[in-house]
């Protein structure tokens, strides 16, 4: 049985990625610091069902702790390592620079050390659509300008993407990284735009629409993602070419005002929007090219955004609306 460390398991990705490990009949040993960025019950929630899983370990354990750390790694012999632990939020980076320089950079080094020290076989690690900045040729290839980051946590995300080349190059490490592009679904994030504006517009509420809603998002349903990644794991590295990084995007940008639109038919009711201008860290639009993982896997997401909506939108009345 292959032996997968997921960091930053309880967090949106981390969880629907390990949920889907631990079915395949993996063992997961997920670790999260379970720290307060947003509502903790949410972490706990999804930990919860992790839990009554098998196959799943879970160790509340931050990725500075490298005394934690090494015994983990000593213990358990990983062959495979999901790094997906970080301080997320684009904008929260401006409020808190030191939470992403000890988080994105000082735990994104402890975690690819101990890879390499305990002779993990692959090293996969998330980063994000943000690293291309302002970049204004669209789509995003993988093989565009990495020039211009607009935040310090695309910064951080850029500075692992370098840090994980000098592993491939320098030791013969085996490193993926995947920019993410706005993912949403089920058990979301809710400092972002999807469950922001679910909440509020299911609780009449008000929403901030910033750019007074002139911006484009490359939206990627949950599950795709999840596919697309389960077939990265399950394909072994190169390791004649140990350095690989790949879109994960739906490579159908949606309008932000079709987006509210559509998420206003599914719910049944009007938003009240709050127009606001371009916020610092934002970037007009976002645009996966996803070739390079459609060439070398067979697939890449494709959900259109409103069965995402409907999806999201299912399990967000069963959750919080107590209904069946």
């Amino acid at each position: 049985m292959k032996r997968i460390l997921v960091t930053g398991c309880a967090g949106f990705i981390g969880f629907h990625i390990s949920k889907k490990l631990c079915e395949m009949e993996y063992l997961v040993v997920g670790i999260d610091n379970l720290n307060e960025y947003y509502d903790i019950a949410l972490k706990y929630g999804r930990l919860e069902e992790l839990k009554a899983i098998k196959s799943f370990h879970f160790a509340q354990m931050d990725l500075r702790d490298t005394g934690d750390l090494h015994e983990l790694f000593g213990k358990y012999k990983f062959d495979l390592v999901l790094n997906l632990a970080a301080q997320a939020g684009v904008r929260y980076s401006f409020v808190n620079p030191q939470a992403y320089i000890e988080s994105n950079i000082t735990g994104f080094n402890n975690i690819i050390s101990l890879a390499k020290e305990y002779n993990v076989a692959h090293f996969i690690y998330a980063s994000s659509s943000s690293v291309y900045g302002k970049n204004t040729k669209v789509p995003f290839s993988e093989s565009d300008d990495m020039e211009g980051q607009v935040s310090l946590y695309a910064q951080t995300k850029r500075a692992n993407e370098l840090e994980a080349l000098r592993y491939s190059q320098t030791c013969g490490l085996c490193t993926t990284g995947l920019r993410f592009f706005t993912v949403y679904g089920p058990w979301g994030r809710p400092d972002m735009a999807p469950m922001l504006f679910m909440e509020a517009i299911a609780n009449n509420q008000e929403i901030e629409v910033y750019n007074n809603g002139d911006l484009w998002r490359d939206f990627t349903y949950i599950d795709d993602l999840v596919n697309v990644v389960i077939k990265i794991i399950e394909t072994d590295p190169d390791s004649a070419h140990p350095y690989q990084i790949y879109n994960i995007g739906n490579s159908s940008p949606v309008y932000l005002r079709d987006f509210i639109s559509t998420m206003e038919e599914v719910i049944g009711k009007q938003a009240k929007q709050v127009m606001k201008p371009m916020q610092q860290g934002d970037v007009y639009k976002t645009y996966a090219d996803t070739t390079l993982i459609l060439n070398k896997f067979g697939i890449r997401p494709s959900t259109p955004i409103r069965t995402g909506i409907e999806r999201l939108w299912e399990w967000y009345r069963k959750k919080y609306l107590l209904e069946e």
